[in-house]
């Protein structure tokens, strides 16, 4: 499917995979509307920042609200890229922690998707993306609840394909590994190194994912470094 000249709203767009995923579409004509807390240094004339925590919903409703009028209410993909993991102990995690993991990876997922699809239905035709992580298809320890929140991404995603699906509307997800990007800055113990993936080749595959033809859908995407420790 040809993308240029659709509007695609992108969550979590001020570094990493978000950020590459939104340069890539822009090389393929596509009017970007960007919601992230903090401004990617990136000026184009199709890239349209928008400031949004998804995690607050008030935030999310000015967000969409500002896009709409700025671009107009037609919009055919949504990437829910946001999302953040604290490392910890069960027993030593702080609730504020864990619950901010929640409000920002799975109830933004809602908050953002809700107010999208109702177009999407109107057009019989869109394509939503949820970045989810290998973390929710398994278990890590000292990770349970990012893994609680990227499970609940797999199950939400699933739900809403088999919903949407009759409405021309794809709900796609992608599994990354490790990647290198920002996600590791706060992690004690744990660094981005080069025998992560790329965050231009995950955001290539999400790409070819939204190019499908419009009755090929992708429900799943699992990706990982071939070799994570290096050549040994």
């Amino acid at each position: 499917m040809n993308l240029k000249g659709q509007t695609a709203v992108i969550t979590g767009v001020s570094k990493g995979i978000g950020l590459e995923v939104v340069l890539q579409l822009l090389e393929k004509g596509v009017v970007v509307a960007g919601w992230g807390r903090n401004r990617p240094d990136l000026n184009h004339d199709n890239f349209h920042f928008f400031s949004c925590d998804v995690a607050n919903e008030a935030s999310v409703d000015e967000a969409y609200k500002s896009t709409v009028k700025e671009l107009g209410e037609d919009i055919r993909i949504l990437i829910n890229n946001a999302g953040f993991g604290v490392v910890g102990a069960i027993d030593e995690m702080s609730s504020e922690d864990w619950k901010s993991m929640f409000d920002v990876n799975v109830h933004g997922i809602f908050y953002v998707t809700k107010r999208v699809v109702p177009n999407m239905k109107a057009q019989d035709e869109g394509h939503i993306l949820n970045v989810a992580s290998i973390a929710g298809l398994n278990g890590v320890a000292n990770f349970a609840g990012y893994c609680g929140t990227k499970h609940a991404v797999k199950g939400i995603s699933h739900a809403l394909y088999m919903e949407l699906r009759e409405f021309g509307i794809k709900v796609s997800t992608i599994y990354p590994g490790s990647v290198k990007t920002n996600f590791f800055d706060n992690i004690e113990g744990m660094n981005a190194h080069e025998n992560m993936m790329r965050p231009e080749d995950v955001a290539t595959t999400m790409v070819q994912t939204l190019e499908t033809h419009h009755n090929y859908f992708v429900a799943d995407v699992e990706c990982r470094p071939l070799r994570p420790k290096g050549k040994q």
